[in-house]
């Protein structure tokens, strides 16, 4: 018998490695990730050669944002024991959470080979074609992962999702319907028909996707927050927290690799807008990334500041900034309150690439960043644009899109000058470009 402590258990007991194993796996599935952590590691000081807890620890890790940690201990497990199909499968993914896309192939191409009637396999394979730009062998994926399970709902919501992509919009609503069928309260289904409904500009047959789902599960975050976009009824200030954070907790994995994907140009916008500034980079601002999700600001931002803060309502999205080892700090709140809660003349500098689209009134934003920066100190954002009457509009798509007299309204109001206010594409989104405005506001002496 082996004795193991955990902080979750007694301070001492005895079990076998096994029972300590099948312990570790019951608490990593529970969440409780320190008490398994520790046995893992408690097993392989034991025995270096553990194949399975070498494993688990590197899955483990990736959750915790440590992905080369991780995949250094997956492989290690592989080359131990590498006939186990579901270990190829999670090393793929661990690889296309990580954008090596050419790696997680081999990966999920090795699992195929020792188990090819695997449909979970296929599915996640597609997923890694989509990635590499290959639609037809991502379509071929999935429809294999449907043909041997028909039932599997995720498998038919990933190739709507392809097919919309792809502008086959009709085809696409039929395989979220035909997901719905299956598993009528499943949410990544019912969302994309929502989208796929938008996206051809039926607007109202989109609104009564939401309504159904809040019939179903009222309260719903997404459903709320996508009715009030297609109906224009009950549309909030901002986006609700419960529903910023779902959305970027669930995008966190894939966020950096997607929107390189849509040529993603805030952070490098705001970058461009700071220089105009600021001039050479100096290392001497004290800096504030307000929404910094996985951290695509900081290292623009970097040379510039002698202290580099992040602030994200999403845990999952900080996960991805940590290891970047470039913030000096990083915390998980809603930027408003955060910011609200700090001493005067806290920042020289407020950056926000991309965030402000979830914030429709912009005063208390306004009038707190003022009150956190140094005077003299520097506001650059990025928001959506529109030219309609209204000063802002929250969009069928879900995000917030503003006026540029309200823009300068709100922050005149608020103490600013404005330096600039550009016109730019901040992304392509359905092989178009979204057209924004990267503002650059001054805190008045």
């Amino acid at each position: 018998m082996t004795v193991l402590t955990s902080p979750a258990a007694p301070p001492q007991f005895e079990m076998s490695p096994e029972q300590a194993l099948g312990l570790a796996v019951a608490w990593h599935r529970e969440g409780r990730l320190d008490a398994s952590e520790l046995l893992y590691r408690n097993l392989l000081a034991l025995e270096s050669g553990n194949a399975d807890a070498q494993h688990f620890l590197g899955l483990l890790l990736h959750q915790r944002g440590r992905t080369d940690e991780a995949l250094a201990l997956m492989r290690g497990s592989l080359a131990l024991a590498p006939t186990v199909p579901d270990w190829h499968n999670n090393f793929g993914n661990v690889l296309l959470a990580s954008s090596q896309l050419d790696a997680a192939a081999d990966a999920y191409e090795q699992a195929v080979r020792l188990e090819p009637e695997r449909a979970d396999v296929h599915n996640n394979l597609g997923v890694l074609r989509r990635e590499q730009g290959r639609a037809a062998e991502s379509e071929a994926a999935y429809r294999r992962a449907i043909e041997l399970d028909p039932n599997y709902v995720d498998a038919r919501t990933n190739l709507g999702n392809l097919l919309a992509g792809l502008g086959r919009k009709e085809e696409a609503m039929l395989s979220f319907c035909e997901a719905l069928v299956l598993k009528p309260g499943h949410q990544p289904a019912r969302e994309a028909l929502g989208m796929a409904y938008y996206t051809l500009g039926r607007i109202d047959e989109a609104a009564q996707v939401y309504r159904d789902w809040l019939k179903d599960d009222p309260g719903n975050p997404a459903a709320l927050h996508h009715l009030a976009a297609c109906s224009g009824e009950a549309v909030p200030e901002r986006a609700a927290d419960a529903y910023v954070e779902t959305v970027f907790d669930g995008f966190a994995d894939s966020f950096d690799a997607k929107l390189a994907a849509l040529h993603y140009r805030a952070p490098a916008l705001v970058e461009q807008a700071v220089a105009g500034v600021y001039g050479q980079p100096g290392g001497v601002l004290r800096v504030l990334d307000a929404g910094c999700g996985t951290g695509l600001c900081g290292p623009l931002l970097a040379p510039y500041a002698r202290q580099l803060d992040g602030v994200d309502l999403s845990e999952r999205m900080l996960a991805k900034a940590r290891p970047r080892q470039i913030y000096h700090s990083l915390t998980h709140a809603e930027l408003t309150a955060f910011i609200a809660t700090l001493p005067p003349a806290s920042y020289d500098l407020i950056v926000s690439a991309d965030t402000l689209c979830y914030f429709g009134d912009l005063r208390a934003v306004a009038d707190a960043t003022a009150h956190a920066l140094a005077p003299g100190g520097a506001l650059v954002f990025t928001v959506e644009a529109h030219e309609q009457d209204a000063a802002y509009r929250l969009q069928p798509h879900g995000r917030y899109s503003h006026h540029e007299n309200y823009l300068r309204k709100t922050f005149d109001g608020a103490g600013f000058s404005l330096a600039a206010m550009l016109h730019v594409h901040l992304r392509t989104e359905g092989g178009k470009p979204v057209e924004g405005r990267l503002v650059t506001a001054r805190r008045e002496a």
